[in-house]
């Protein structure tokens, strides 16, 4: 699971390298591939994950736990509302792809061998849902607005760009610096494009509940604030016939239902009061997902494997704060959680445990570095811990009893050669009478269960940790802030990393509020990884580059790994349809459908059941 802001899903997938994918003479292009040939050329009809004919109609309701208060979700103030479909990117991902990019509000793209540029010709026939139609003018504005006042993990994914001009009537060319960097063409495609004319007497930076015009499928036609917000089909929607919009977007009304609790989010739906659900806690899928709507097949549930992406998953310790800026202290209070014990009591032994920031995946690192790697890794050995060079890493494991003294064992002497000691029944500093104690923060009720064992397991090293709860809004805040001392978090991988790394992991945005360094990393070895990853000149530096800051990751303990389901777990009322093709993401809801004639069915059927399910 990943907790991307509401409305970016769309709009800003894993961002990954690209580069042209052929010819060196800079002539217009209707697709961009990471290396090697597009999937689908330039005739093509559809994708193949879709069902062409899959009819319009209906009405799919979704659920969102929390609360919005902003329908801009392009800027870090405020909680932004599930706007997706509304905006439009210049270009369209291929989710069967490694990575892929097909033209949206850009019908073709020029990009000269050396990749110093990339230029992107508008459609004429793109539209805002005013009327107006997209401009080049509205492309160069969106940019420079989005780097100097949007969220700032735009400043980090559009970097290396020197300048942005109009360079024909349609016609926006961005121009690179700071050398080869393979995947910022595609990155530029990934751009969504506001229009210009709406924010004119506005503020830009301001939460509001003000209908901003996309360009998209959808509008937005009702909003209830911080209880629902309702998208209709534009019936006059100008890309409804392009080849990478077929047999997508079929669902008249797009209804968003948010809840304040996860368990009355679980209830609602199991009411039918929306239509669909991923659960992500295995417990849950186990246990909670019975009752007569499922044993009269008005529920479908659905477990679909998922090859898109790896995920690293995790305790995350803010390495800002003192008590946690020694490795070796980090490493020791891996040791109290007991992940075999956990899998098999609280999640029905259904997770995987993740040992990879890009588990499930080729770009996961394994056994020792060699060749290539080893050589990549060689220059920087003395700032790097020996463990790089000798040792598989590992969690800490047990046998699931349990009983886990022989970790506790190996955490009292990490701690008591990192200086701490227990001193009446606390661990204190030896240097300098500081107690080890620490606050997990969280932003859902379903991980205090999960979480406390862990908690007992410091206590018993002499730590005095407590959990902190909060509400999704202040969750988002303090994080943003990073205004917490360990929580849970989760970064999720394409199959392309690239220039999302230096958001992730980078020194430059370690303290920048609302960036998705969460630990605050800030590594020389780790920021030239990253830099090697971004120029990668062929897939298989690629994937050595991130076989090695895989391990440099993991030897830092900088989080302690939690766990991963290689499926989507989805549940659905009967009236929704989907392909049989699945991506590799393992769905693309866009691409479902409603069964128009079961939707009206299913209605009656409903009142039939029992009031308490």
């Amino acid at each position: 699971m990943t907790f991307a802001r509401a409305g970016l899903a769309r709009l800003l997938p894993a961002l990954a390298g690209l580069v042209l994918a052929t010819s060196a003479a800079a002539q217009p292009q209707h697709g961009l591939s990471m290396y090697g040939d597009l999937k689908y050329g330039p005739d093509f009809e559809h994708f193949d994950y879709v069902n062409p004919a899959a009819p319009k109609g209906g009405a799919l309701v979704s659920g969102v736990v929390g609360s919005f208060d902003s329908l801009n979700p392009f800027i870090l103030r405020g909680t932004p509302g599930a706007v997706t479909g509304t905006f439009e990117t210049l270009t369209e991902q291929s989710l069967d792809e490694p990575f892929s990019e097909y033209g949206l509000l850009a019908e073709s793209v020029e990009m000269p061998e050396d990749r110093s540029y990339v230029r992107f010709n508008l459609r004429p026939e793109a539209r805002f849902s005013d009327g107006r139609p997209v401009t080049a003018e509205d492309v160069i504005w969106t940019f420079n607005t989005l780097i100097t006042e949007g969220n700032p993990t735009f400043r980090y994914y559009y970097a290396n760009v020197a300048k942005a001009e109009q360079t024909g009537e349609r016609q926006v060319t961005f121009t690179f610096d700071g050398g080869v960097n393979r995947e910022l063409p595609l990155i530029m495609g990934q751009l969504p494009v506001l229009p210009k004319h709406h924010f004119e007497g506005r503020a830009f930076d301001e939460p509001t509940l003000e209908v901003i015009p996309g360009s998209g499928p959808y509008v937005v036609e009702r909003v209830d604030p911080g209880r629902s917000i309702t998208l209709r089909r534009n019936p006059d929607y100008w890309g409804k016939d392009l080849p990478i919009n077929r047999g997508r977007d079929n669902a008249d009304e797009l209804r968003y239902e948010y809840f304040r609790d996860s368990n009355v989010a679980l209830q609602a739906f199991k009411a039918g009061v929306y239509d669909l659900r991923a659960e992500n806690t295995a417990s849950l899928w186990a246990t909670a997902y019975t009752g007569p709507a499922f044993d009269r097949g008005l529920i479908v549930k659905e477990e679909i494997p998922r090859h898109d992406s790896g995920v690293m998953q995790g305790f995350a310790y803010n390495i800002r704060r003192p008590i946690f800026q020694d490795p070796k202290v980090r490493r020791a209070l891996a040791y109290a959680f007991d992940f075999e014990w956990t899998n098999a009591n609280l999640f029905y032994g259904e997770y995987e445990r993740v040992e990879s920031y890009f588990s499930g995946t080729e770009l996961a690192s394994t056994g020792l570095p060699e060749g290539e790697e080893l050589a990549l890794l060689e220059p920087y050995r003395d700032q790097l811990p020996p463990e790089v060079f000798t040792e598989t890493y590992q969690a800490p494991k047990s046998d699931g009893s349990g009983n886990i003294r022989d970790n506790l064992r190996a955490a009292f002497q990490l701690l008591t050669e990192a200086g701490w000691t227990v001193e009446n029944g606390v661990l204190t500093n030896q240097a300098t009478g500081d107690v080890m104690r620490f606050e997990i923060l969280l932003g859902s009720p379903a991980f205090e269960r999960i979480v406390q064992p862990f908690v007992r397991n410091l206590e018993r090293l002499g730590v005095q940790a407590s959990i902190r709860t909060v509400d999704p809004a202040q969750y988002q805040n303090r994080t943003d802030d990073f205004d917490f001392d360990m929580t849970v978090d989760v970064w999720g991988q394409s199959l392309s990393p690239g220039n999302e790394q230096r958001d992730f992991w980078g020194s430059a945005a370690a303290d920048q509020p609302g960036s998705r360094n969460t630990v605050g990393i800030k590594d020389p070895v780790v920021d030239a990884l990253i830099q090697k990853i971004i120029t990668a000149p062929s897939r298989e530096a690629l994937v050595t580059a991130t076989h090695a800051l895989d391990r440099v990751l993991l030897w830092g303990h900088y989080v302690i790994p939690n766990w991963r389901s290689p499926t989507v777990n989805l549940a659905y009322w009967s009236k929704l349809r989907h392909p049989t093709e699945s991506p590799n993401s393992g769905f693309d809801l866009s691409a479902w459908w409603v069964d128009t004639g079961r939707e009206v069915a299913l209605e009656s059927e409903k009142q039939q059941l029992p009031a308490s399910q």
